[in-house]
This record gives structure tokens, sequence and C-alpha cells, in this order.
């Protein structure tokens, strides 16, 4: 890890101009690694092929392995999926921002390295407060996958998250060490009733609620 790579970041009140340049790096087609409630992330442009395969590789991720999109707003749903079903948007009223991951139908003009064909797409409104000003001055969906190596265990801290991966993005964001644990609960909401995918901090039983009350 470069030293010449990394901003020390406030993790509540993040230094816009470090968000501006770490946005930039995005929009440029670069990728940066950030933090997000649980563990440290890796951002790229969702809807830049290049950008994707990079993500890829850093991660030595099989191809069949689809990557989770975070978003701004619930508006930007639009561009990533073919509908939202009313169980979708009880949950995204209950949870978002942060906390739930929500699995939906794909549109077909996303990357296929995105979805890894499986014609569906993992979206999550990050609650973080660094994770949430990034994509504001993004303005497009940005990948959230985890930094580390595939199957390896997330960091919390950057100590953790091994030369491989810092030596390959182009900048780090580094808000110290992270409130780790069990990540985001996943939410197939392409099925009647939903699927939970994996159990995270919402409770299988909570998401239900949500729903059917």
């Amino acid at each position: 890890m470069h030293p010449s790579n990394i901003r020390k970041i406030n993790s509540q009140k993040p230094e816009a101009g470090i968000i501006k340049e770490a946005a930039g790096v995005i929009k440029q087609g670069g990728v940066i690694v950030f933090p997000t409630r649980c563990l440290y992330g890796l951002g790229a442009d969702a809807m830049n092929p290049g950008a994707v395969e990079r993500i890829i590789e850093i991660k030595q991720r099989p191809a069949d392995n689809p990557i989770l999109v975070l978003i701004h707003s619930k508006k930007q749903l639009e561009m990533l999926v073919e509908k939202i079903p009313p169980a979708a948007a009880a949950i995204m009223e209950a949870f978002w921002p942060g906390r739930v991951t929500l699995v939906f139908d794909a549109r077909d003009t996303l990357p296929g390295l995105l979805t890894a064909k499986t014609d569906k797409i993992g979206v999550r409104l990050p609650g973080h407060p660094v994770a949430a000003a990034i994509l504001r001055q993004v303005k497009d969906p940005v990948t959230g996958t985890s930094a580390n190596l595939s199957g390896r265990p997330g960091c919390n801290r950057l100590a953790d998250m091994g030369r491989q991966i810092a030596g390959q993005v182009d900048l780090v964001l580094d808000a110290g060490t992270l409130q780790g644990g069990i990540g985001s609960t996943v939410v197939d909401v392409t099925e009647e009733p939903p699927r939970i995918l994996r159990e995270g901090q919402v409770t299988a039983g909570q998401i239900m609620g949500s729903l059917y009350g």
C-alpha cells in the first residue's frame, strides 16, 4: 500500500475534498477502497465494463459470482432493475438506507460481468456517511463488493486487507477500524414471498414483519 494513495478520512463527517477525489477516480474508470458500515469495500463505476473487470481481477473472483451495486437514491433503481415488486418497496421503506441488500431482476443493459449472467442484480442504498457521500458525488451506481480476495474474509481494518488488494487499487480511504461483524441481510425479491439468501443484522423475522406486519 503506497502512502501516496492513502487518504485519512473522517468516518462520520467525511472531508469534501477527499470525497471529490475518490469520486473522480471512479468516474475515470479507477478502483478505490472505501469504508462501509461493517467492512471496507472496492468501489468502481458499476456501469463501466472495464472497471467491473478490474474489480474481478483484483479480487481473483470467479466470473460466475455477481457483484453487489450501491446507489445513492431509490430513483437509480430504474436504470438497474426490470421492476420493483411491492414487497421490495416495503422492505426498502422499512430498512433503507443500509443493512439490507435486495436482489432484483436485472435490466439487460447492465454489464454481463456485473450480473454474472444470472439476470439478477443485488442493490443496496448504503447508510455509511463516506459511502453515501461518494455515491452522491459520482451520481452513478458503484460496486460495493468487499475488499478481499475471493473466498477470504472481509476486513474491517486496512492492516488486514493484504498487499495483493492494496497494490492494485488507485486510492484508499482510511477511516480507521470499522464496526465489523455480519454484513447486510440479502433478500431475493424476484420471488413471492421474498426469499432470504443471507441473514445479517436484520433478521428474517424483521423482514417478514415489514411485509406482513
